[in-house]
């Protein structure tokens, strides 16, 4: 399954690679927060989110301090990926 994912991460566009990174460095944010951060436009951050998910490394869920919005997070799986990544990095050095 880590296979797949780095195939799909591979074939996303750049800002769907940046809001990868945000999340992953920031940890759970709302789609106000990835724009904040990325200083990516919302369409741009919603497109990204959807790309994301449909890969399956993104997750949705409610944002308990205002239900309007949600919370997004990487996956279980998309966490493990990102962590073997920088591993293989620390060990060449």
């Amino acid at each position: 399954m880590e296979g797949t994912q780095t195939e799909g991460l591979d074939d996303l566009p750049p800002s769907a690679k940046l809001v990868f990174k945000v999340l992953e460095y920031n940890g759970p944010l709302t789609q106000k927060g990835i724009v904040q951060e990325s200083m990516l436009s919302a369409r741009t951050v919603r497109y990204a989110l959807e790309r994301l998910e449909g890969i399956g490394v993104v997750d949705e869920d409610v944002y308990f301090a205002d239900a309007r919005q949600n919370l997004y997070k990487l996956t279980e799986p998309a966490q493990e990926f990102t962590g073997d990544e920088s591993d293989a990095s620390c060990t060449a050095d």
